[in-house]
C-alpha cells in the first residue's frame, strides 16, 4: 500500500497536478496521462470504471489496481499551449489516502504565468490584429497536428538509434509516437468542446511500467469479436471488417502496439495497431519473436514465466460465467535493461562504464550473465465489457468468454512454438 498523504501532500495536490503524456502506451485509442511514477489516468466511461469496482477477486492479479476518480480540466500556459490538470474529485480528500503524491509535477508553473497573464490583460489593451494573429497561430498548429498524424498512420514501424550517453528511458518521451498522438487528440477534443465543458472524471490506475527501467511492452487485441453490445450497425460491421482482414478471426489475438529496446543495435522500435492489422498469422509470430529478441539474442529465459501467467490467466476466465471483454486488452511487458553480473575485484568506478559491449564472456573483468526479469502479463481496456451482474445490459451471455480464451490458448502455443524452434 502507498503511503498516506501528509498535510502538506493534500494541499498542494489539491492546488492541481500537472498531468503529462504517458510515455509507454502503444496502443489504443483513449488518451492515458501521468499522474506520478506509479499512477496513471485516463478518461472515466462508466462501464469500465463499473467493471473496476465490482472485479472479481481471481482476476485483480491480471489487472491494473484501481485507485480511484479525479476531474480534470485544462488549461493555457503563457506560451498558448494547453495543459491538463487533476484536482481531486468534488474536493473530497478522503481518496487521496491511497496515492503516494511525491513525484507528482504540480501547478506551479501555471500558478505562476496565470498572475502574471492577469497583470498583462490590465495593464495592455491587447489589439484585435493580435488576436486575429493568434487565432491564425492556432489553426496552422491544427493543421499540422492532422499531418503528423496522418504521417504517423502510415510509419507502421519506426526505428531510432539511442543515444549511448544518456537515459535510454527519457528518450522514450521524445520518440513514442502513438503516446504523442494521442495526447495531442486529447487535447483537440477538450478543445473544441470548451464552450460546454471544462471538467472531465478520469480513473486512477496502477502504472504497470513503473518497475521497469526500460519496458519493452505488447499491446495484443485478444477475441475474435471486437465490437460491444451496444455497438451501432456501423460500428458493428466496421469492427466485424477488422477482425476478418486480420488475425483476430483466425487466432482470437492481434498486435494493437508494440514498443521494444534492442540493446544489440541500441534501437527503440514501435509498431502501431496499423501494422498489427495487416500481418498474416506467420507475421503474428515473427512480431512476437521479434518482441522478445534483444538485437543480439533472444530472451529466452522470460518464455517460462509468460507462457505460466498466460495459463493461469486462461485458468481463471474459463471459470468466469457471463462475462465478454470486448475490445479490450492483453499487455506483456518486460525489462529491456538487464541486469549484468561484474567480477568481485572490479573496480566500482568502472560499473558506472558498463556497457551492452561488454556481453561477451570473454570481456576481461566483465562477464555478463542474463538474469530471469520480471515478466508481467495484464488485461486492460474494459469499455465495452458486460456481465450479467451489469444490470443495465439488454444483452446477457452465458458461459466463458470462448473468443478471448481461443485467443489466449493460441497464443500461448505460438510462444511455445518460438520457444521450441530457438531451442539450446
Amino acid at each position: 500500500m502507498s503511503p498516506a498523504f501528509g498535510a502538506m501532500e493534500v494541499e498542494h495536490y489539491s492546488k492541481g497536478v500537472l498531468l503529462e503524456p504517458f510515455v509507454h502506451q502503444v496502443g489504443g485509442h483513449s488518451c492515458v496521462l501521468r499522474f506520478n511514477d506509479k499512477t496513471i489516468c485516463k478518461p472515466l466511461i462508466q462501464r469500465e470504471h463499473q467493471f473496476y469496482e465490482t472485479l472479481p477477486t481471481e482476476m485483480r492479479k491480471f489487472t491494473p489496481q484501481y485507485e480511484g476518480v479525479v476531474s480534470v480540466s485544462f488549461e493555457e500556459d503563457e506560451d498558448g499551449n494547453l495543459c491538463l490538470i487533476a484536482y481531486p474529485l468534488n474536493g473530497d480528500h478522503d481518496n487521496l489516502e491511497n496515492l503516494d503524491n511525491s513525484d507528482c509535477e504540480p501547478k506551479s508553473k501555471l500558478l505562476r504565468w496565470t498572475n502574471k497573464k492577469t497583470m498583462l490583460l490590465e495593464n495592455e489593451k491587447i489589439s484585435k490584429e493580435w488576436v486575429r494573429q493568434h487565432r491564425k497561430e492556432e489553426k496552422m498548429k491544427s493543421h499540422k497536428l492532422e499531418e503528423e498524424f496522418e504521417w504517423l498512420k502510415k510509419s507502421e514501424v519506426l526505428y531510432y538509434t539511442v543515444e549511448k550517453k544518456g537515459n535510454v528511458s527519457s528518450q522514450f518521451k521524445h520518440h513514442n509516437p502513438w503516446s504523442m498522438k494521442c495526447h495531442q487528440q486529447q487535447l483537440q477534443r477538450m478543445k473544441e468542446n470548451a464552450k460546454h465543458r471544462n471538467q472531465y472524471k478520469f480513473i486512477l490506475l496502477e502504472n504497470l511500467t513503473s518497475r521497469y527501467e526500460v519496458p519493452c511492452v505488447l499491446d495484443l487485441k485478444m477475441g475474435t469479436r471486437q465490437h460491444g453490445d451496444d455497438a451501432s450497425e456501423e460500428k458493428k460491421a466496421n469492427q466485424i471488417r477488422k477482425c476478418q482482414q486480420s488475425t483476430s478471426a483466425v487466432i482470437g489475438v492481434r498486435v494493437c502496439g508494440m514498443q521494444v529496446y534492442q540493446a544489440g543495435t541500441g534501437q527503440l522500435m514501435f509498431m502501431n495497431k496499423y501494422h498489427g492489422r495487416k500481418l498474416s498469422v506467420q507475421g503474428f509470430k515473427e512480431a512476437l519473436y521479434q518482441f522478445f529478441h534483444n538485437g543480439k539474442y533472444l530472451r529466452r529465459e522470460l518464455f517460462e514465466s509468460v507462457i505460466k501467467k498466460l495459463t493461469e490467466l486462461k485458468s481463471v476466465l474459463e471459470k468466469q460465467e457471463s462475462y465478454r471483454f470486448y475490445s479490450s486488452s492483453l499487455l506483456i511487458i518486460y525489462d529491456g535493461k538487464e541486469r549484468q553480473e561484474v567480477a568481485v575485484d572490479s573496480d566500482p568506478e568502472d560499473l558506472e562504464d558498463l556497457s551492452e559491449e561488454s556481453s561477451d564472456e570473454s570481456a576481461g573483468a566483465y562477464a555478463y550473465k542474463p538474469t530471469a526479469s520480471t515478466v508481467d502479463v495484464r488485461m486492460i481496456d474494459f469499455a465495452h465489457t458486460t456481465c450479467k451482474y451489469y444490470g443495465e445490459d439488454s444483452v446477457v451471455h452465458e458461459g466463458q468468454d470462448t473468443g478471448y480464451v481461443f485467443g489466449l490458448q493460441n497464443l500461448i502455443d505460438i510462444i511455445k512454438e518460438i520457444r521450441d524452434e530457438s531451442g539450446e
